[in-house]
């Protein structure tokens, strides 16, 4: 017989812990909450649906509702993991009392939400610039795309999806410089792909979250040809905003590819402009093909590729060669950079990853309305993450995904403290990232971000 060593050291299991907190981290977005003014926007904003005076702050139910959200959870009762420690986020309102907060927020109170967040966003940006923790660029990105919510059950406004699926299909909208969330409109899930009107819907509600006007700083819708729209276009023409949109690949623009001649193709970028890129070209073909009726100054650039080994080829990929094409009425002369810049939508693809992994991916309720309310719960989730990145970490901390930045920082266990008047957390000793969470609340708590 082999003797084993045992692993793990053995253990005597009992209870009497005090003082013993868990997601210590989710308490570093719920300062964030209150420090950029959002809970007290978000309490303005439900003021009007109490209906008792005595009665729990709606705005705060909200806010613990986002931080939930923010630090995993996926259903209201997880609102237990912060209502079970009220040593480390106070007093949590009960399932049902949460509930009724949801059920309160009607057309009017989102509206008021929106302007809440868009408030608190401009806080924020100016105490990122303040801090000298980000410059704001010259030319903002904003990216539109569709997602598939999957409903397990049936629910109001449920349907059939292109995929065959049953669910949802929101059309969601982020920021591509800092990755905030701008704006979800929950759809039945048999809605069109390229809907203008709601496209158009989803553009008003991203332009009135940005601190700044189109007229001051410019402003690029990108989608993919779901947005390829004359409607979606014009309205971008008539708020002052450029577009770049993918286009659908007909034949005639297949026709119009094979015959540009081969010295107009110039090599294509990396998305971050870094090097070039062997495999792929690229060339402006707005004088190949027929642009009437679609705002003027728009342009047509074409990017061409070789198949990789064993894909499979459609009737649009001539000559050989797998193509793709977008339009853009930006007037930039490095072809390049314009298609590079378009390919940069695929980063919208991940923001849709975190924004599922922060409670997109299933609505809670049976009812419409709850569920509409419950998206602009994950869009302030995803944007109190995305704060947190912009004002207080650094490095590959500031990159993480939401899942990692719940792993090292959001679940750190700690223990509370009562010294004199004073309230004392103490993070894990040995948790590997402990200095970096406790530098971020230090800095959080120095930003000038209180009006």
């Amino acid at each position: 017989m082999v003797k084993r060593n045992k692993r793990r050291p053995r253990l005597r299991v009992t209870g009497g812990g005090r003082g013993v907190v868990n997601h210590v981290g989710a308490r570093l977005l719920a300062d964030v909450a209150d420090e950029t003014g959002l809970e007290a926007g978000l309490s303005a904003a439900m003021a009007p649906t109490r209906q008792r005076r005595g009665g729990r702050d709606r705005g705060e139910v909200l806010t613990d509702l986002a931080v939930m959200i923010a630090d995993g959870g996926v259903r209201i009762s997880d609102l237990a993991v912060l209502r079970d420690q009220p040593e480390l986020f106070g007093s949590v309102a009960p399932h049902a009392t949460a509930w009724r907060a949801l059920d309160a927020v009607d057309d009017a109170a989102l509206e008021r939400i929106k302007t809440a967040r868009a408030q608190a966003r401009g806080r924020v940006w100016a105490a990122a610039e303040a801090a000298g923790r980000w410059a704001r660029p010259d030319r903002l990105v904003i990216d539109m795309d569709g997602t598939l919510v999957i409903s397990q059950s049936d629910k109001e406004q449920a349907a059939a999806t292109y995929k065959k699926t049953y669910g949802f299909f929101p059309i969601v909208s982020y920021l591509d410089v800092t990755g905030e969330g701008l704006a979800v409109l929950l759809r039945a899930g048999n809605a069109g792909s390229g809907t203008a009107a709601d496209h158009i819907t989803v553009l008003d509600a991203s332009l009135a979250q940005l601190p700044v006007e189109p007229a001051e700083v410019e402003v690029v819708v990108r989608t993919d040809s779901a947005g390829c729209s004359h409607g979606l276009l014009d309205a971008c023409r008539d708020r002052a905003v450029r577009f770049i949109v993918g286009h659908p690949l007909s034949v005639d623009i297949a026709s119009a590819l094979v015959s540009v001649p081969a010295r107009r193709w110039q090599a294509a970028i990396t998305a971050d402009g870094s090097d070039w890129r062997d495999e792929g070209e690229v060339a402006e073909i707005t004088d190949a093909v027929n642009l009437a009726g679609w705002p003027e100054g728009t342009r047509m650039i074409a990017r061409r590729e070789n198949p990789h080994p064993g894909a499979q080829l459609s009737f649009t990929d001539a000559d050989g060669h797998r193509f793709q094409v977008c339009v853009t009425d930006l007037d930039d002369t490095d072809i390049a950079y314009l298609e590079a810049l378009y390919r940069g939508r695929g980063r919208a693809e991940r923001r849709i990853c975190d924004h599922k992994d922060t409670g997109l991916a299933k609505m809670p309720s049976a009812s419409f309305a709850i569920n509409q309310a419950w998206c602009q719960l994950t869009l302030i989730a995803h944007d109190l993450l995305t704060w947190n990145n912009l004002l207080v970490l650094d490095d590959d901390l500031a990159r993480a995904e939401p899942k990692q930045i719940r792993y090292r920082l959001m679940h750190t266990a700690g223990t509370i403290a009562h010294t004199g008047r004073r309230t004392r957390l103490r993070v894990a000793e040995h948790w590997p990232w402990a200095d970096q969470l406790i530098t971020a609340f230090d800095r959080l708590h120095h930003l000038p971000l209180r009006i």
